[in-house]
């Protein structure tokens, strides 16, 4: 597969962006949903920012309070044996077997703008920020879906209930409408297809088990983007594959004279994030047509092999022109980087892969 990676690459990296919160620091803009609003490119960053501590032994914690509308935090001493720090996001308590207390860092939604594609400037401040009680430790990994002269936002909102799907709508990436939560805890890596299938909405989905089964991608259809049903198992992992620990949507599906082609993501039980293709029937995308048996991307360049977490290559988002994805991924949960592939190409290979 020839893969045509911008040399501007990493496209946006911590550094490019500035704190929102004092004594903050930024130590991640990554996984952004993507978008062509008029004649700009918007990538929807998720943002991460860590409190300062001045205490190596202390972590702080924030946490968003909504009565208050203020970010406030919690401290942690790393010698107390009540909680495990092992995980540099995650506080936990060693009285859970899942789960964690708190996270180490916010994440919120803030634009990054261009005029070409490849130089992005970011916004002052956010676009979403926590604005209730399923958001208290932030909001993360957006995608997002145009259809007509709207733009559907949803993301994992995060917080002591778990992790659900939350969508909003916006017409020009200043204001939104909150259209609440479309799929309950556990649930990632949700994407809405451009248009209607026989007259229904579909969304893929990744539920996150925890008693049975494994990260595997479901499907489900609505009459109007609020109630979600008929759901099906889509796509599962492959053991002694590159996708054998877990599987989740990626980009939002692309519509093909040969079927709705989906690029997800598959990590190995290592957590090595590669890319892959599914091709989806266009009458019924439920119905799996063609998958990889190769991945078609994966980790090789120095700001995909090391950063926060290693070895980790997340699309999330692309503009289609004509035969080319102009896909925009995440790249070792640290920053942004901006890559070329061919439909074709890929179709080619699903094909020979069938």
């Amino acid at each position: 597969m020839s893969i045509y990676r911008y040399e501007e690459n990493p496209l946006v990296t911590p550094i490019d962006v500035k704190p929102y919160h004092e004594n903050f620091e930024v130590i991640g803009a990554f996984n952004a949903g993507v978008a062509k609003y008029q004649d700009e490119t918007i990538l929807l960053l998720r943002v991460a920012e860590r409190p300062i501590s001045e205490d190596p032994e202390i972590v702080k914690a924030p946490v968003f309070n909504i009565e208050k509308n203020v970010l406030e935090l919690k401290e942690y001493n790393k010698n107390d044996e009540n909680y495990n720090f092992d995980d540099p996001r995650t506080i936990r308590s060693v009285q859970k077997l899942e789960g964690f207390s708190s996270l180490t860092s916010i994440s919120y939604i803030r634009i990054a703008r261009s005029k070409d594609g490849r130089h992005f400037k970011v916004d002052d401040k956010p676009f979403l920020y926590p604005f209730n009680q399923y958001q208290t430790f932030g909001i993360e990994d957006a995608r997002c879906t145009q259809m007509g002269d709207t733009y559907y936002i949803n993301f994992s909102s995060v917080s002591e209930m778990g992790v659900c799907d939350s969508l909003v709508a916006t017409k020009d990436f200043k204001s939104f409408e909150d259209k609440g939560n479309i799929f309950a805890p556990e649930n990632k890596d949700v994407l809405i297809f451009p248009e209607k299938v026989n007259g229904l909405y579909y969304a893929l989905h990744r539920p996150s088990l925890k008693s049975i089964g494994n990260y595997d991608i479901w499907i489900a259809t609505s009459p109007d983007l609020k109630h979600w049903g008929e759901h099906k198992h889509l796509a599962g992992i492959r053991e002694d594959s590159w996708d054998n620990g877990r599987v989740g949507g990626g980009l939002v599906p692309i519509k093909t004279t040969k079927g709705w082609l989906e690029i997800y993501h598959g990590a190995t039980e290592e957590h090595r994030y590669c890319m892959g293709a599914l091709l989806l029937d266009l009458d019924d995308p439920s119905k799996v047509l063609a998958r990889t048996k190769r991945s078609i991307m994966e980790p090789e360049t120095e700001y995909e092999k090391n950063g926060f977490f290693d070895e980790v290559i997340f699309g999330c988002g692309a503009i289609v022109n004509g035969d080319t994805i102009q896909m925009y991924y995440g790249v070792s949960d640290t920053s942004m980087a901006g890559c070329e592939l061919s439909i074709s190409a890929i179709l080619k290979q699903l094909e020979e892969e069938m």
